[in-house]
């Protein structure tokens, strides 16, 4: 049997659009969402999480795609500043801590609690104009972590987040499932690409929002540092984390080559061990802002 030409044409324009749309060519904009740290307490964030999911499903093992204007949007508002905590982790001995702008931004003092009461003075704080990250001067650091900003990422490898979320000790592991382009609105503005995880477990006790976690590392299967975490949208269980790329440009600006560090394999199994081994050895710490109102 055979169909005239002009249905034939009909019926390959419907199969190509099928296949558009199924795939995820067809993008949405994406959620209202809060910073990780200091969402309500210190940000002043008014989040709304979305329904659907970022990204496509359809990728899983395939190479991370570069940026793209379609990438999904995710907005944050920041509010004034306000007293909050925040996770840093160190990059060198010499005393460089990476965190989240968000964080730091707006402190009339900044440090870091180490255990027992005692705090750490951070001498000189350095943030980014392009991305939610900051730099944290202090005289040392007892133990550095590795970084791995250069080896291409995965869709569907794991990653695993370590901090101090409500201020206690916590982690989560989560699954990279696409990118997305955050956008800062309010005591300042911009617009940065960033990396979007899926949730899947979290270490015991640790339930709630994840704020207080915001600044801390995304380590890989082999414990090297590739993200930090600055977002989160409760709802869909999503992280959102500085890429890689961000990184790489905010240090080599700030004039930081980080030298290689500790970093040691990670699974599902041993994530929170690790975790606390590197808060125990203060390569992971907790970050206190204070701010001084008129």
């Amino acid at each position: 049997m055979r169909f005239p030409a002009a249905v034939v044409y009909v019926i390959i324009i419907a199969i190509v659009v099928g296949t558009l749309v199924i795939s995820g060519t067809f993008q949405s904009p994406g959620p209202d969402l809060a910073p990780a740290e200091r969402a309500d307490a210190v940000a002043g964030a008014s989040p709304s999480d979305p329904d659907t999911a970022p990204g496509s499903h359809n990728l899983t093992g395939l190479a991370l795609p570069p940026p793209h204007p379609l990438d999904e949007l995710a907005t944050i508002q920041i509010g004034d500043a306000e007293d909050g905590i925040g996770t840093a982790f160190a990059i060198n001995e010499s005393g460089a801590w990476l965190t989240a702008r968000h964080v730091v931004d707006g402190c009339s003092r900044v440090g870091l609690a180490v255990g027992n009461g005692r705090m750490v003075r951070v001498d000189e704080v350095r943030t980014s104009k392009n991305s939610d990250l900051a730099l944290l001067i202090t005289d040392r650091a007892p133990v550095a972590l590795q970084l791995d900003l250069e080896r291409e990422l995965r869709v569907g490898e794991s990653g695993y987040h370590v901090g101090f979320p409500q201020g206690i000790s916590g982690e989560a592991a989560s699954i990279l499932e696409s990118r997305s382009n955050l956008v800062t609105r309010g005591r300042y503005q911009m617009e940065e690409p960033v990396l979007a995880w899926v949730e899947k477990a979290r270490s015991e006790g640790f339930v709630g929002t994840i704020s207080g976690m915001s600044g801390g590392p995304v380590l890989d299967d082999a414990g090297a540092v590739i993200g930090v975490t600055v977002a989160e949208s409760s709802r869909r269980g999503t992280i959102y984390t500085a890429s890689p790329d961000s990184i790489r440009r905010f240090l080599d600006a700030q004039g930081y080559l980080a030298p290689g560090g500790d970093a040691r394999p990670i699974s599902t199994s041993s994530y929170a061990a690790e975790a606390d081994r590197l808060r125990d050895a203060h390569a992971v710490v907790k970050v206190l802002c204070r701010v001084n109102h008129p």
